[in-house]
């Protein structure tokens, strides 16, 4: 019995060529799995960040009364927060107490940061972990402390200025002085954080570069300035950027520090952030509407911000 074997043509493969792909089919299972493994993320941020984002937008349109009836007032809450005089107090004091903590902050954490990446000390992990403490400590704990501190009647910082002839001074009777007393509590909680953040890029510094600058005369300053300053650019950046972030929403320690005062920060407002106003107007005065308005100011200003470090993130990619 003889079988007939069916032809079956048999492709040629030229050297140096790849044979034919043949189409691999997963199973359905394998396809969706890994849209499975992100979709906590983001089903707990539709929920819980975008939600609330858009729901936000949707009531400061109107004049929502959490008890009563929700009125339709389009852009009447925006109008009503441009010419509140409280709303560009709480702006005012928002940025102020900004610059005048995160500007010595950065500073003092780069320094800070330069001198223990070169100096040798001894148990420096634990110097570096010290650095830590204020960060984990309680706010409401570093608050009691900050307002013994710069107390009236018996704080450290008018005993050392009676050395001097002045007088008592207080501190959160005024704006500017309000503004000392929270950027110190703020600073001394940040400025380790930060200096971490500027040790650890130290560290993946070649050490080469800077015997080759030393070889060429460079002095210590200079190998700073037109060195270090330069590689930790990405790091500054952000940095900078997330302490902008923060500074805008700060809201802890302006409460804590004088809680007497409640959500007004003191009498004349010296030291109401925006942040503070909004829990104010919203929980305070159960003005939704007009509270979900200075939420959107908050948002505009912090995607302005994004927008600067997307700028000048851009401009370090192509400077390098």
């Amino acid at each position: 019995m003889t079988a007939t074997a069916t032809a079956i043509p048999v492709q040629k493969i030229r050297r140096g060529e790849r044979p034919p792909s043949r189409k691999i089919r997963h199973p359905l299972a394998e396809r969706i799995a890994p849209y499975v493994y992100i979709a906590p993320f983001f089903v707990l941020f539709a929920i819980f960040g975008l939600f609330p984002l858009l729901f936000t937008f949707y009531v400061a349109l109107f004049d929502w009364n959490p008890i009563g009836e929700q009125t339709f007032v389009g852009l009447a809450n925006f109008e009503r927060l441009v010419q509140d005089p409280r709303f560009w107090n709480a702006f005012v004091n928002t940025f102020g107490i900004f610059l005048i903590s995160t500007i010595p902050q950065l500073l003092l954490a780069l320094g800070l940061a330069h001198l223990l990446n070169h100096a040798m000390l001894k148990f420096a992990n634990f110097f570096r972990m010290a650095l830590l403490v204020p960060y984990i400590t309680s706010v409401a704990a570093t608050a009691l402390v900050f307002a013994q501190i710069f107390d009236k009647n018996f704080g450290l910082i008018n005993w050392v200025l009676g050395w001097f002839g002045i007088g008592e001074v207080n501190f959160l009777a005024s704006q500017v002085g309000s503004w000392i007393v929270i950027s110190s509590m703020v600073m001394w909680r940040w400025f380790g954080y930060n200096t971490l953040l500027y040790l650890a890029g130290l560290q993946a510094l070649p050490r080469e570069m800077y015997e080759a600058a030393s070889v060429d005369g460079a002095s210590s300053w200079q190998q700073f300035i037109h060195l270090t300053i330069p590689s930790l650019r990405p790091i500054i950046i952000f940095t900078v950027i997330m302490s902008t972030i923060g500074g805008l929403q700060i809201f802890t320690e302006p409460l804590l520090v004088a809680p007497e005062s409640g959500l007004t920060c003191g009498g004349g407002r010296q030291c109401q952030t925006l942040a503070l106003f909004l829990y104010e107007q919203g929980f305070g005065q159960f003005e939704f509407g007009y509270g979900s308005a200075i939420g959107v100011a908050l948002f505009v200003i912090v995607v302005v911000v994004s927008l600067i470090n997307f700028f000048l993130t851009t401009r370090t990619r192509r400077a390098r």
